[in-house]
């Protein structure tokens, strides 16, 4: 059971809130994504890897039903939610979630030798390779989903069935487990925060590293380089920054750990149409033209 206890004012202020950024967040992602997969410019890695980061931003924020679940309760009395609801909320966002991840990681790969290796970046980036780096993010996010799910549906819960946030996930489900959870619960955090740092330190010493070289080559480089990889970091920061104070670094506030919880759930998926997309003179060229032959079908 998720309680809330804010008033209607405030409920009633969150659910609209809520909602119109989840309505955004698919939308927009599923416009970077029918954009990429339409528009023949936009058939190089960089693009295909950034269709894909809108595809699983997309699922994270409707198909795990974690923003829909948190909008109905907004205006029901009785927040219950099941047992099976709760595990697929654990497993899907663990699974997306660390399937993003790895996915940036990609990202910042394909950035990487687009900006040093230039003129072999067509040779090592193929499609072929784009595709088996893609599945292997996905593989890797699915092996530590099922990693934290055959433990967790091992755990006796006999009360209470309370959980004081707006959506579940394993250190909340943890803690309803009657048994000591607390060693249980250090392990299954660095089940999830070793995996968030490797990617985040990886991330950082790749960009740094990205930045490092061009500077050596000339300043129009590293203009064009921090231009590029701006959005990048922003989104790297933004996305890991959550993970460490969940999993690696917990504060043990509630407010704080709510607050992180819906930052992650509903503003993360939302940080990807947003940065990108108004960022990318490409991006929003191809928009328009795909808009046109839109109107032009519709006609």
């Amino acid at each position: 059971m998720e309680q809330l206890n804010q008033s209607k004012d405030i409920k009633f202020l969150l659910f609209v809130l809520v909602s119109v950024i989840y309505v955004a967040t698919v939308l927009g992602n599923l416009v970077i994504v029918v954009t990429v997969f339409y528009i023949p410019n936009l058939n190089t890695p960089m693009y295909f890897l950034l269709g894909n980061l809108s595809f699983v931003d997309m699922i994270l924020a409707s198909l795990v039903i974690t923003t829909p679940k948190m909008i109905t309760d907004f205006v029901r009395e009785n927040k219950t939610i099941s047992f099976g609801g709760c595990m697929c909320q654990v497993l899907f966002v663990h699974f997306f979630g660390g399937g993003e991840m790895v996915l940036l990681v990609v990202m910042a790969y394909d950035r990487y030798v687009a900006i040093c290796k230039p003129l072999h970046y067509l040779t090592i980036m193929n499609l072929r390779k784009c595709i088996g780096l893609v599945v292997i993010s996905w593989t890797i996010g699915f092996v530590h989903a099922m990693s934290q799910m055959v433990v967790i549906m091992q755990l006796p819960f006999c009360g209470p069935r309370e959980i004081d946030s707006f959506f579940c996930d394993i250190p909340l489900v943890i803690k309803l487990a009657c048994m000591d959870s607390y060693s249980l619960g250090i392990l299954m955090n660095a089940d999830s925060g070793v995996p968030a740092m490797t990617c985040f330190i990886v991330l950082l010493i790749s960009y740094m590293y990205i930045l490092f070289t061009v500077r050596r080559s000339s300043k129009t480089g590293v203009s064009r380089a921090l231009s590029t990889c701006t959005a990048h970091i922003t989104v790297v920061v933004l996305f890991f920054g959550p993970c460490i104070f969940i999993y690696v670094w917990p504060l043990s506030i509630t407010w704080v750990d709510k607050f992180l919880a819906v930052f992650y759930s509903v503003f993360t998926p939302l940080l990807n149409p947003a940065i990108y997309s108004l960022r990318n003179k490409e991006i929003k060229n191809a928009m328009k033209r795909f808009r046109k032959s839109a109107i032009k079908f519709l006609k």
